[in-house]
């Protein structure tokens, strides 16, 4: 909806924000939509996220008794979002630039009205986060990625090393600064961002202006074409990078010195993003960047995997838990680098340390368990393909080989002497051809209302045929060739095929021979499969050293 539409009708809200006004949860509200015909149509928005105009919301609450007195800060909200629209961070930015006390900010009176009324109850600082707030609820359920989602942020706080009052704390595209402002959450530290969005930028400052942190300094300007920060070198590097962009600057960028582990391919501007934080590390500083999982296999990525490997400057992936970030559905890991003390070597790392979330709830506890940790040595991690991935490097680690391949072998063992069992007990007939002499097509069978049909399948329609039998002889080999087309095309139920003449009781029993046949071939099916689990386990608990020959 344009910036004129929505005025048109007035602010409007989420089914989120009717669920805070009336003091409901969503649920109730979907409940409303579903139940009351009277309920307000929707005034914008799409079909799966619907705005409402809050005049009508608030009307049908009254009408209902459902409604609450709307705070001073919902309506605050609720007049931005129909002045500002989809420019929101600029909204914001001109908020908080009114907070400071900054002349000419260009903020429409009924806004600023609202804000010098709210800033006689609350502080400027409580507001600008509470605005914070709703702007990050807003963006997570629009699937937005201008923001670090909060879990993503939690993730981070919780792997990121502990850091001095005095470090300094740096992201390269530190959005509207939530996550840098979050994980150096110290007064004293000094933290240092860069982000490309002007606006972005001017909130993030505005924000740790208002919130007192004096040693926050945030520029805008694309960190990777114009880096801003070119001498700053940071105890711990934190980085949310965009995902999935291409046209990051390669081609006039590829002679870059920060391409010290190779030059990241078009595809891969993620990795851009992982060497230019490195780059502004210090000795023994960290960096944690969150990474699509497909960066950790993807082929174009191969030899800067191998050099963080190599040179032990990697020492941490995190998989974590599906709906962490919750901007998009895929999953998510977390990086962990460290810049070796000296160039020597002598502390280099010899193992990376896997860690598979990916079982959890992402709102679960994310200290992982025993059978969710492996330390890798790096030469399994050097090989060809150089899969950074945590689950695949985790299986093989916690899986109980021996008693896996007892339990496979004496189950393999049990079924081939349940199917020898099936097998029924036949003896000498009659010699090859001697039912042919008196035999009846399937055609003849179907005219006379002997045989229906099953989908493609032929079965008895009487009790004077049996569908055993029936379907035996019909997969014979001889009728098979009958069935079988001159293009080699086979039917299951040709019309010619035949099938020979014989008493119910004597149907019964080849009947009963072919249905333990069938039997016997399903069962066979399922140990060939088992045969393979069992083949796959033993091959690799060897391989492992999880299992051994015996003497």
């Amino acid at each position: 909806m344009t910036d004129t539409a929505a005025s048109s009708v007035g602010p409007l809200v989420t089914g989120a924000e009717i669920a805070r006004l009336a003091g409901v949860t969503r649920a109730a509200v979907s409940n409303w939509r579903r139940r009351y015909d009277d309920f307000p149509l929707p005034a914008g928005g799409a079909a799966n996220s619907p705005l409402y105009a809050l005049a009508e919301v608030q009307e049908w609450l009254d009408k209902q008794r459902k409604g609450q007195e709307v705070s001073p800060e919902v309506e605050l909200w609720q007049a931005m979002r129909a002045v500002y629209g989809e420019q929101m961070i600029a909204g914001l930015a001109q908020v908080a630039a009114v907070l400071t006390g900054e002349a000419g900010t260009g903020v429409p009176d009924d806004i600023a009205t609202r804000v010098q009324g709210l800033v006689r109850a609350e502080s400027p600082a409580d507001l600008v986060n509470g605005l914070t707030e709703r702007f990050m609820d807003s963006a997570r359920r629009a699937g937005s990625d201008q923001v670090t989602p909060e879990r993503v942020v939690r993730a981070v706080r919780h792997f990121a090393p502990e850091l001095t009052s005095d470090a300094t704390v740096f992201d390269p595209a530190c959005g509207i600064g939530v996550l840098l402002l979050s994980v150096a959450s110290e007064g004293g530290m000094r933290c240092r961002g860069q982000e490309m969005d002007a606006d972005s930028a001017r909130f993030a400052q505005l924000r740790a202006d208002l919130l007192g942190r004096s040693g926050v300094r945030i520029v805008a300007g694309d960190s990777l074409r114009a880096d801003e920060w070119q001498d700053l070198k940071a105890d711990l590097v934190v980085c949310d990078p965009p995902a999935g962009v291409t046209e990051w600057g390669r081609e006039e960028l590829l002679l870059d010195s920060r391409w010290d582990l190779g030059t990241p391919s078009k595809a891969e501007g993620e990795l851009a993003w992982l060497q230019h934080a490195y780059a502004h590390t210090v000795p023994g500083g960290h960096v944690l960047m969150v990474m699509p999982a497909s960066v950790a296999y993807r082929k174009a990525g191969r030899r800067i995997r191998a050099e963080l490997v190599r040179r032990g400057i990697l020492r941490q992936v995190v998989a974590l838990p599906p709906g962490t970030a919750t901007s998009h559905a895929l999953p998510v890991h977390l990086w962990c680098l460290q810049r070796p003390e000296s160039t020597a070597g002598a502390d280099t790392n010899h193992t990376v340390r896997m860690i598979d979330l990916t079982d959890n709830s992402p709102d679960a506890d994310l200290e992982p368990r025993p059978d969710q940790v492996a330390d890798v040595p790096l030469i399994e991690l050097l090989d060809d393909t150089v899969d950074l991935t945590p689950g695949s490097h985790l299986l093989h680690r916690h899986r109980d080989y021996p008693g896996e391949y007892a339990a496979l072998r004496e189950e393999l063992e049990n079924r081939i002497r349940r199917l020898a069992a099936l097998l029924p007990e036949l003896a000498a007939g009659g010699g090859p051809g001697s039912l042919d002499a008196a035999t009846t097509s399937v055609a003849d069978l179907a005219r006379a209302g002997l045989v229906a049909y099953d989908g493609q399948e032929p079965v008895s329609a009487s009790e004077q045929l049996d569908t055993d039998y029936l379907q035996g002889f019909l997969r014979s080999s001889a009728n098979a060739r009958r069935s079988t087309s001159a293009s080699g095309t086979y039917r299951f139920d040709g019309r010619g095929a035949r099938i020979p003449r014989m008493g119910i009781d004597d149907q019964r029993r080849y009947g009963s021979a072919f249905r333990a046949l069938s039997a016997f071939e399903e069962g066979m099916r399922e140990v060939d499969e088992l045969s393979r689990r069992l083949a796959e386990v033993a091959r690799d608990g060897l391989a492992t050293g999880a299992l051994a020959p015996e003497d």
